[in-house]
């Protein structure tokens, strides 16, 4: 709150802003060039656009779906939806304020994005744990009479937004704050102060949110590839059970790397800046791991989705019949339109036409719910043919 009235009074500023009397809310850092602070919000349109894009289309097709929704992939569409909640907030509002050079909307919509940013990003690093944590349960099997359920999914998934909202509120309730980044554009978690109570917040903050579902993700599936090993030594086959087990272990290191590259360097930059808060640090250079974190919404859904044979199947199949229905529908006009242009001609064939084609569309929908293929119409369980 310190910080909020010497925003307000337009007079002190926290001490780690260069100069000292720079007001992010008010004005550009002058040693950044407008072309900088434009080629950042090229930056954020492009990785927000596809981070949207991509989110929306998994939660679109678990939902048009049936076959789609099971305990594993409520865990997958929450990873999408927490994701897809931090470009809608983070993304879009960093991309605005990078247009202008400074945080101009204010000190309140500057709390509000550390904290969603902060929130949402949490939601995505547990649920990356929530789904290695089930892989090991379902392929490990540690306890044989133990099933992965849709309570159990719902459970963990409850969990994950309860346990990072506890750690993310206090913020915005005394207990350290969120502040703008060195650049301005971005707002964060204080890293930057030497107070004590701060101090203990980022220190346990870095703990239960980076630390323990790293571990989560790393012991769960470095028991997964062990099961593999074991189960391929004891066949004793070196073709069709070495090929699932490279599979899988290429599947795990993606995912690990990928979770490392995206959120080690900011995890690296917080914790040294809250050892060493007096450190002095080009401000391009500390808006980088913080920029380069929310990259982690445009690769989870490559990784943990569209390398999903069976998501991927599905998300074609949505395109395909939304492309077949637009080129029926406007056959189907095209097709009207001549059998009225022949009525305002007078011709005695239009009504033939118009009962041949009532009669075509009828045949051919009696033929299609004849299939025995197709127990549930396109309509019931939004399926149709490739």
């Amino acid at each position: 709150m310190d910080a909020f009235r010497a925003f307000e009074n337009g007079s002190l500023l926290p001490s780690y802003f260069a100069p000292a009397r720079w007001d992010p809310f008010r004005r550009p850092l002058d040693s950044i060039q407008p072309w900088q602070f434009r080629l950042l919000a090229a930056v954020m349109l492009l990785v927000t656009s596809l981070s949207l894009a991509e989110n929306l289309a998994v939660i679109l097709v678990t939902f048009k779906f049936k076959q789609l929704r099971q305990p594993v992939n409520y865990i997958i569409v929450n990873l999408s939806v927490a994701d897809f909640l931090v470009s809608l907030t983070g993304g879009t509002i960093s991309f605005l304020t990078n247009l202008k050079g400074y945080f101009f909307m204010g000190y309140w919509t500057c709390v509000l994005e550390g904290f969603a940013v902060t929130f949402f990003g949490i939601v995505a690093l547990w649920s990356l744990a929530l789904l290695a944590f089930e892989r090991y349960i379902v392929i490990c099997r540690p306890r044989r009479n133990v099933r992965l359920r849709g309570k159990h999914a719902a459970l963990g998934i409850v969990f994950v937004w309860s346990f990072s909202f506890i750690w993310t509120i206090p913020p915005t309730t005394g207990w350290s704050s969120y502040t703008p980044s060195k650049i301005g554009t971005t707002c964060e978690p204080n890293w930057y102060s030497g107070a004590y109570a701060d101090r203990t917040y980022i220190i346990t903050f870095f703990i239960t949110c980076f630390i323990i579902p790293l571990l989560v993700i790393l012991v769960s599936y470095g028991k997964l590839v062990q099961k593999l090993k074991k189960v391929s030594d004891a066949q004793g086959r070196l073709g069709t059970t070495r090929r699932p087990e490279r599979q899988v272990t290429r599947m795990v290191v993606f995912m690990i790397i990928a979770f490392l590259i995206c959120w080690m360097p900011y995890a690296t930059f917080s914790i040294l800046v809250t050892a060493y808060p007096s450190i002095e640090l080009d401000p391009r250079l500390a808006a980088i791991p913080a920029f380069f974190s929310k990259t982690a919404t445009v690769y989870n859904p490559i990784i943990y989705v569209f390398m999903n044979k069976q998501f991927r199947q599905c998300l074609i199949q949505l395109f395909s019949c939304s492309a077949i229905g637009t080129a029926e529908s406007n056959m189907n006009l095209t097709s009207e339109r001549a059998v009225l242009t022949q009525d305002r001609r007078g011709s005695e064939m239009a009504p033939m036409a118009v009962h041949s084609t009532i009669s075509k569309r009828k045949t051919g929908d009696e033929h299609r719910s004849q299939q025995p293929l197709a127990p549930l119409t396109a309509s019931e369980n939004k399926m149709c043919p490739m």
